[in-house]
């Protein structure tokens, strides 16, 4: 039983050593900088993302058609 504790002690330390040097290192600034965004910015923020997405997933649409059916269309045409 005693073993169990030991291990869960150094374990204990272990997480408490990489975490004391949070926010100290060259990402501390950030976290202190960092914030919850208001409604509006959320929402802009999504809208950015969905068009993104959906000219991402048009281009990669696209380069399948292109490759499936553009073949054959460049064959019917000039051959």
């Amino acid at each position: 039983m005693s073993d169990i504790v030991e291990r869960s002690w150094k374990l204990q330390r272990r997480i408490e050593e990489k975490t004391r040097h949070i926010g100290k290192g060259k990402y501390g600034r950030v976290f202190k900088m960092a914030r919850k965004p208001t409604g509006e910015e959320y929402i802009r923020i999504s809208q950015i993302v969905a068009i993104g997405l959906i000219l991402i997933g048009g281009l990669g649409f696209l380069i399948y058609w292109i490759f499936e059916y553009g073949s054959d269309l460049v064959v019917r045409t000039f051959g």
